[in-house]
């Protein structure tokens, strides 16, 4: 990606190595293992998956400074930018619909953090708070991301930050308040499968994201587009609990398979457009 030496935007808020109480997660096999997989990039509060066992509390010292290094700085840097082209992005968007673009906040973290939706732990991942309009990450995912995932690149990295401002725009829109309300009414697997398509939906917000920043400011180079698709591709719903299970259960999906999450981000990049990201009047998907 062409992203060095581009804005850099003054709405991160940087938490890292402030100390506190960070829950720290055993995972066994079978179903610890699916569940954090499934939390580390989806923003999902796997504890009650875990169980009472599953994560102790570890005191940290009061204001202690975890050592930064030369790399973790820089993917802070690359954060950075990717969040001020997102903000110009949808800055554009919502003006030419007569809306104003209230930019979110992106919180970096080391280990867990407190949020208007509760305390939450490294093994959650990447999530976005509708109740203070942040999103919250921890840098040490991107390690994740390439190591455990198999989706290395630059790329890959801001499609899991164009993904959770997704869920910013949802959230601006309407559409995370109606989806939480409807949830609440619906059987579990119905209730899944309303998530399915509001994951899938912010898939194809960075899709979108993706067209802009490259037709007007030429972010992308030649493999970039392949290495968002990898990284959509690899944390499917269906991929994840084959490799953590060995079977695949479609009614608990949460965020959609492998193949949904890379057409819907692609319909989003093909398109440029939000009317093309209508996953909930979708007959398919």
């Amino acid at each position: 990606m062409r992203w060095e030496g581009r804005r850099q935007s003054d709405n991160v808020e940087d938490r890292r190595g402030r100390g506190g109480m960070s829950p720290q997660v055993k995972v066994g096999g079978g179903l610890g293992l699916v569940a954090v997989l499934v939390g580390l990039f989806f923003g999902v509060d796997v504890s009650a998956l875990l169980g009472s066992g599953g994560s102790q509390p570890a005191a940290q010292s009061p204001g202690a400074q975890a050592p930064r290094s030369p790399e973790e700085d820089a993917q802070a840097k690359f954060v950075a930018v990717i969040l001020a082209d997102t903000e110009e992005t949808w800055q554009g968007i919502f003006k030419g619909q007569g809306k104003a673009y209230v930019e979110p906040k992106l919180v970096l973290f080391s280990d867990g953090v407190e949020s208007a939706c509760g305390f939450q732990g490294k093994a959650v991942g990447p999530f976005y708070c509708p109740a203070d309009q942040k999103a919250y990450l921890d840098l040490s995912f991107f390690g994740d991301l390439e190591r455990r995932f198999g989706a290395p690149g630059d790329f890959a990295r801001a499609y899991v930050v164009a993904h959770e401002i997704g869920h910013h725009v949802q959230n601006l829109l309407g559409t995370s308040a109606q989806v939480h309300r409807q949830r609440r009414a619906l059987p579990k697997a119905e209730a899944n499968a309303l998530s399915v398509r509001m994951e899938l939906q912010a898939d194809c917000y960075s899709g979108v994201w993706a067209h802009h920043a490259h037709k007007a400011r030429k972010l992308l180079e030649p493999g970039d587009l392949e290495e968002g698709l990898k990284a959509a591709a690899a944390i499917g719903d269906d991929r994840l609990q084959k490799q953590a299970r060995g079977t695949v259960h479609p009614e608990s999906w949460t965020h959609g398979s492998s193949d949904q999450r890379v057409r819907w981000f692609k319909r989003g990049f093909e398109a440029g457009r939000l009317d093309a990201c209508e996953t909930f009047a979708a007959g398919s998907l």
